[in-house]
């Protein structure tokens, strides 16, 4: 691709197409995502200037299949990395008005006693009914978009060279359009129960009802532009990470 002129070149800013329950009128709402369509390419400074852009690779993967893992070993190479579960806990803390349309449509029965949500409480309420998980989806995917281009901006204004966008629904969500690369941590379903069913205290059946209420693995895996393979040992997740840093770095 040849290189746009300093007289036209402009920031390429594409537009988030959430392809969820609320559809057309939920894009409208959550706005575009901080990153350009197309890959790789080059971005210019108010004076013309062609300097490397920001790229922005997605990271996800099912329910416990070990993507935080996976995370923060990308950020000990070097990475940035957004965290989409940490801003989705950070927009329905106390007072804010995610937190306030959650417990309006779910009731005050899904609060613990300070106040605060609980979560394992209202992932029992959504997670056993579909309508109920796109009434939340509702709720929170347009603010968490709307904090993850903050935090993305902020990362390119730095100069930051590699973000990484962690994001369990990234897929759900449409996003994987918008990156520059797309990452899947992949692990066999019966590695996934058992991990999900020792993390949050939940039976195995209770397991495997939140692993099915999400995209089946294998049509992240057809998006996918790279795949960890993360059912066997750290050392084994860590080499993977290793060759894939060296060519996501790669200019």
């Amino acid at each position: 691709m040849s290189r746009p002129s300093p007289r036209t070149c402009l920031p390429v800013i594409a537009g988030l197409v959430l392809l969820l329950a609320a559809g057309q009128a939920l894009a409208r709402e959550a706005g575009g995502l901080p990153w350009s369509a197309g890959r790789a390419r080059e971005t210019c400074t108010a004076r013309g200037k062609h300097t490397p852009r920001t790229r922005v690779v997605g990271l996800t993967g099912g329910i416990a299949s070990g993507k935080s893992t996976v995370s923060r070993m990308f950020q000990r190479k070097g990475a940035r990395v957004v965290d989409a579960d940490q801003l989705a806990r950070r927009i329905v803390e106390p007072g804010r008005p995610a937190y306030r349309d959650i417990v309006r449509t779910f009731g005050k029965q899904i609060l613990q006693r300070d106040g605060t949500l609980n979560r394992k409480r209202l992932g029992q309420q959504v997670f056993a009914d579909p309508k109920k998980l796109a009434q939340l989806n509702r709720i929170t995917h347009p603010r968490i978009a709307r904090a993850a281009r903050r935090e993305i901006r902020r990362h390119r204004a730095a100069g930051v060279p590699l973000v990484i966008y962690d994001a369990a629904l990234l897929v759900e969500a449409g996003w994987h359009r918008k990156l520059d690369k797309v990452v899947v941590v992949s692990v066999p379903q019966k590695v996934q129960v058992e991990r999900l069913a020792a993390r949050d205290g939940v039976s195995r059946a209770a397991a495997l009802q939140r692993v099915r209420s999400q995209l089946p693995l294998s049509a992240k895996l057809a998006l996918a532009d790279h795949v960890i393979n993360n059912g066997g040992s750290l050392k084994q997740t860590q080499s993977q990470v290793n060759r894939l840093w060296r060519a996501l770095s790669a200019r």
